[in-house]
């Protein structure tokens, strides 16, 4: 059988202070080796100076197209922003424009390239790539994130695959069209000579990765590499619960700094790496 691989990462790095100090705490405590950065968001910067201070801490880019802040101003790409320099939450309206809109993909060509040099300018080594709300499953997002990361040394690009047996609910109809859907991505990954992972876990129990269940995951993980993301927060801010209401941001902080979950992780043979290491045998 083949080893299993795990790689522990947290979502939405620099939109809030809370979200910052949770990434922080479970890296220096817990089983997180990643975390990935949104640029233009609103705690960015102490972001970038927590992670500054953490060098075993690996940081890629969270890529935002939707429900977020915009890292050009509004009048360089008035097609798909807002006149407060951010993305619209109408998911399907997004998606038609940047498939369909000549001037909507040229401001999103233009919008990824500037979020890749903000993130340069941070000074971090960008260890890999994924977007918001899962956005690069978008053709054309996917398309333009890897071919503008290709230009600036993107290795690494998650594929949000969940397969349903591991976490040992029903599947669903949106479940497994979605599963179908993660082939397109895959495919422009391996096109643009870049790595993805086998599996991913995260969207089913998103905003819900507790201490049991992510304890009880890590026994049921699949041969291959998996990753298991997180929205880990100290304290839930206004924005955060404006946001996403449903999440409980202190029980995946909880979860990642568990004693059970490292324990768990150990007793199931699970090997902790992550995306730079993931295929060279050398543990995290």
């Amino acid at each position: 059988m083949a080893e299993r691989r795990l790689i522990v990462s947290a979502d939405d790095f620099g939109l809030s202070e809370e979200i910052n100090e949770a990434v922080e705490i479970a890296h220096r405590d817990g089983l997180l080796s990643t975390a990935s950065l949104m640029v233009a968001g609103p705690a960015s910067m102490d972001a970038v100076r927590r992670a500054r201070r953490l060098p075993g801490l690996r940081v890629g880019l969270h890529l935002v197209v939707i429900e977020g802040e915009s890292a050009l101003p509004h009048e360089a790409i008035p097609a798909i922003t807002t006149a407060e320099n951010g993305f619209g939450t109408d998911q399907l309206r997004l998606g038609v424009q940047y498939f369909f809109s000549p001037r909507a993909r040229s401001a999103l060509r233009r919008e990824i390239e500037a979020q890749f040099r903000a993130f340069a300018l941070s000074g971090l080594t960008l260890d890999h790539a994924n977007a918001h709300k899962h956005m690069h499953l978008h053709p054309t997002v996917g398309r333009l994130l890897i071919e503008t990361g290709a230009g600036v040394g993107l290795r690494h690009v998650r594929t949000p695959l969940e397969p349903p047996a591991p976490l040992e609910e029903p599947d669903t109809p949106g479940a497994a069209a979605l599963r179908r859907w993660c082939g397109v991505l895959r495919r422009q990954i391996r096109r643009g000579g870049m790595t993805t992972n086998d599996w991913c876990f995260g969207l089913a129990w998103s905003g819900h990765m507790t201490t049991a269940r992510v304890a009880g995951l890590a026994s049921r993980l699949p041969p291959g590499l998996s990753e298991m993301y997180f929205h880990p927060a100290t304290a839930r801010n206004a924005r955060l619960r404006a946001l996403m209401p449903e999440y409980d941001h202190e029980g995946e902080f909880a979860a990642l700094v568990s004693p059970a979950f490292r324990a768990a992780v150990r007793e199931s043979g699970v090997r902790p790496v992550t995306w730079a290491d993931a295929g060279s045998g050398r543990a995290a």
